[in-house]
């Protein structure tokens, strides 16, 4: 239905967004690869390259709130884990 609830509070996701998030809670705090996110998002193929790269972006603006954070775990994918992702502080 697209809507997520985390510690009571609520969020509406996007179809897209919905999907993708659905196999980052199912394997919470383990790597889902850029592939099984991919297949997910868009079983009919992903339109491009960096089109996941864009919705794992809005979905962690969305999530920030909830205090979740979505990690990328070089050349193995990303990883949904509690508490706030750090923001680099520009010096």
């Amino acid at each position: 239905n697209g809507l997520l609830r985390i510690n009571g509070r609520w969020v509406s996701l996007p179809p897209v967004e919905h999907r993708l998030m659905v196999v980052l809670l199912d394997r919470y705090r383990a790597v889902v690869s850029r592939e099984a996110l991919a297949r997910a998002g868009w079983p009919d193929g992903i339109p491009g390259r960096n089109v996941l790269d864009v919705h794992i972006v809005r979905l962690r603006r969305r999530l920030a709130p909830l205090e979740l954070s979505i990690q990328t775990v070089r050349s193995r994918g990303y990883l949904l884990e509690e508490g706030r992702a750090e923001v680099p502080v520009a010096t």
